[in-house]
């Protein structure tokens, strides 16, 4: 564990493959071995280019960003490449010559990436040319969320902080005042056009004010239980999910939760531990649990409909839906398919032997994947 700015953070991986813990103990947490079963589909890599040198030794998230048909990614040394989603040839690439984090977001002419040291750095989505840099107070490991006036970046630190899409200006700064002792990592906040929605490591949701930062509404979402600060620690590193008027939030040793956009009344809560994004379709919630479990819950009910144990401590990505399936990673590089209407898997194929643990986008049913080694592969399911 380390002490940084008065926040104690976590290594998940340390959480995830050891129980080796606090109190001395050497006991290791095997992960799950492969199940066999018939593959029902079949994988087709459409086409795959390295981005660089990937994630090294540092325990972060990459994550890709699309826009139209070019897809962008990041690796940590500060090179930023763009690709024709379609059949991965290079548009653009550029060498930032800064460490960076958190992945890219992605706006309307732009893209963001955050440094180590806490910039923000605008660039051009069309060349790579950089628009312009902004030194925040701490650093931002989730990508940075826009629209078309506002760039939001939510900080290690608990603050979101909304800078001018076109001159990188600071416009406001909202402070969550988050606990002592969390989680490395942070949420990405939903950047509508009125208001930015997100949640942070005190287990509240937010709505606040785009024009000004104000707060609109504050939804105390999940409630820390037990004696110790181990026991007690809740955070909030997955981005609120919106579908059809409700937002879906988990938290780590929390709750799944149901929020109403409307008036943030809390419509159903399930028992959950995750800090993963979550994933939506055929009327079910997707969660990534903390111990490999993959679960769906109805949307409409919170019912448990089915979960997938067989992925136990095999450090697994946020799901993402694709097709009449949902996918997700693991430590090994492997991707597991299983059906979203019982669970049972579908389909596994091996995309980045230095493994996988950034989010996973699906587009146009073409599934892209960001591995650990700097590789980017555009994948179909058949």
């Amino acid at each position: 564990m380390k002490l940084i700015s008065r926040v104690l953070l976590i290594s998940l991986s340390a959480l995830f493959m050891s129980a080796c813990s606090w109190w001395g103990g050497e006991e290791e947490i095997q992960p799950a071995e492969l199940v066999s079963f018939d593959q029902e589909k079949k994988v087709k890599i459409l086409w795959s280019a390295s981005v660089g040198s990937g994630l090294s030794e540092k325990y972060t998230k990459l994550t890709p960003a699309v826009n139209g048909d070019a897809i962008f990614a990041s690796d940590v040394e500060g090179k930023v490449s763009a690709f024709n989603r379609l059949d991965g040839k290079r548009l653009w690439s550029v060498d930032l010559d800064t460490p960076l984090i958190g992945g890219v977001g992605s706006g309307p002419d732009q893209i963001a990436v955050t440094s180590e040291q806490g910039e923000v750095i605008m660039l051009s989505s069309l060349d790579g040319a950089e628009l312009w840099r902004q030194q925040l107070s701490s650093e931002t490991l989730s990508p940075v969320q826009m629209n078309t006036d506002i760039a939001v970046a939510q900080l290690q630190s608990g603050k979101l902080v909304a800078l001018d899409m076109a001159s990188g200006e600071r416009l406001w700064t909202y402070d969550s005042q988050i606990p002592r002792l969390t989680l490395r990592g942070t949420s990405a906040p939903i950047v509508a056009a009125n208001l930015t929605i997100a949640g942070f490591a005190n287990g509240k949701l937010v709505a606040v004010l785009n024009d000004s930062g104000a707060e609109a509404w504050s939804r105390q979402v999940v409630t820390p239980e037990g004696k110790s600060e181990l026991e007690r620690l809740i955070d909030i590193d997955a981005r609120p999910l919106y579908k059809d008027g409700v937002i879906y939030i988990v938290s780590y040793q929390g709750k799944l939760v149901a929020v109403s956009a409307r008036d943030a009344q809390i419509l159903w809560a399930q028992n959950a531990s995750s800090h993963q994004s979550l994933a939506v379709g055929f009327g079910n919630v997707y969660v990534s649990e903390e111990n490999g479990f993959i679960q769906a819950f109805d949307q409409g009910n919170s019912a448990s409909i089915w979960r997938q144990t067989a992925l136990e401590y095999r450090q697994t990505t946020a799901p993402v839906a694709i097709g009449n399936s949902v996918a997700v990673g693991d430590f090994a590089g492997y991707l597991h398919f299983m059906s979203q209407i019982d669970g049972h898997f579908v389909a596994r194929y091996k995309v980045d032997s230095a493994g996988l643990r950034g989010d996973m986008i699906v587009v146009d049913d073409i599934l892209y994947v960001l591995g650990n080694s700097g590789r980017l592969a555009a994948l179909q399911l058949d």
